[in-house]
């Protein structure tokens, strides 16, 4: 999840970039070997998240940071999982949806200062030098098709954002910030997801599997594949992001329990609410998170979208302290289980919609 100090230059990203061409390939399947898939099928669901997250976020992947082995690394795990479950690769090189990047120099309130960016018209890459140009970053992305020839055609997202923040300065002796909660705790929550939505009945609508890079550094990977959809954009219905559910959150109702960004703002919430989901309002609307994570993207396209989180505010966030030891794993399989009935809702059931006023501060700035 960005931190609110991030969202000016999120928003200043949004401003400035349209969403961009094609990109080069990930470095192959050399990683693969390093975390095998999980050979994890008859394990209780708690012990197959804290199995899958103890690799996402172990010190091996350095933090996950953009542009990094550690994240090229990540990416290879999360894609043979993904084929271990039989989930149909989406991406433009198998799972892999590749991401172009670059370094430039952008104006901010500061200053002057270096970001990750995508093509758009307002940053050409073809007139960049080559030692701006960054390779091999990609989205990882799989389908489950739907079933329902009247449906079949309309595609929900499910998604979460696998990079994190990286090596950084030293805190006790720890310079790797392993981000088990952000957002290594959404994304296994959503291998989770695509694992069921596989074994059990198809969804009538299709399912995207997205789990995304760069959102630590303005949303890049969503920003990406919001422009090289694999469904259209205009046959997208809903898109559900999972975002830091590995600890309860008290103001929620405690374990098992989450919350939904902008609950008010769709129908989404009231329908989840109507079938008895244990998924509440977001109790901390005065922190925005409703703008703070991938979800922001899809809404500003007026598709209905939201995030799925029990953050509860924990000083971890953002640490080398954010590790797999503090994720509460019996909360978090309850959460998933509700985040698994959730997509299956929004898969099989009526298509949500804005309320009036729902789309209120959405403008693009």
């Amino acid at each position: 999840m960005t931190s609110s100090r991030r969202i000016g230059s999120v928003l200043f990203l949004l401003l400035t970039a349209t969403l961009g061409a094609c990109a080069p390939s990930t470095d192959g399947e050399a990683g693969v070997a390093e975390h095998p898939a999980l050979d994890d099928a008859e394990l209780p669901r708690a012990q197959r998240l804290e199995r899958l997250l103890s690799v996402l976020a172990a010190d091996s992947m350095e933090g996950r940071r953009t542009a990094t082995p550690g994240a090229a690394k990540a990416a290879r795990f999360l894609a043979a999982e993904l084929e271990r479950y039989g989930v149909e690769p989406a991406g433009d090189d198998g799972y892999f949806q590749r991401v172009p990047l670059a370094r430039v120099e952008v104006a901010t309130r500061r200053g002057r200062r270096e970001v990750l960016t995508i093509p758009s018209d307002a940053v050409d890459f073809d007139t960049l030098p080559p030692d701006a140009l960054i390779q091999g970053e990609a989205n990882v992305v799989g389908i489950i098709r739907g079933s329902d020839p009247e449906v079949a055609h309309e595609a929900v997202v499910v998604g979460a954002h696998f990079d994190h923040v990286g090596i950084g300065p030293a805190v006790d002796g720890d310079s790797i910030y392993n981000g088990a909660d952000d957002d290594g705790s959404g994304t296994v929550a959503v291998l989770e997801i695509a694992r069921e939505l596989v074994r059990g009945a198809p969804p009538r609508r299709t399912v995207i599997i997205l789990l995304s890079t760069g959102e630590e550094m303005g949303l890049l990977g969503t920003r990406y594949y919001i422009d090289h959809p694999v469904v259209p954009l205009e046959q997208t219905v809903a898109d559900l992001q999972i975002e830091m559910i590995g600890r309860p959150d008290s103001l929620a109702g405690g374990s098992g329990r989450g919350w939904l960004t902008g609950y008010e703002r769709t129908t989404m919430g009231d329908q989840l609410a109507a079938a008895g989901s244990p998924i509440v309002p977001d109790p901390r609307p005065e922190q925005n998170f409703f703008f703070r994570s991938d979800n922001i993207a899809f809404a500003r396209l007026g598709i209905p979208a939201h995030t799925l989180s029990s953050f509860n505010l924990h000083s971890d966030y953002h640490q080398p302290s954010d590790e797999v030891d503090r994720i509460d794993f019996q909360h978090m399989a309850a959460l998933v289980e509700a985040a698994i009935e959730a997509v299956r809702f929004l898969a099989d059931g009526p298509r949500p919609a804005w309320k009036e006023g729902g789309m209120e501060g959405l403008t693009r700035r």
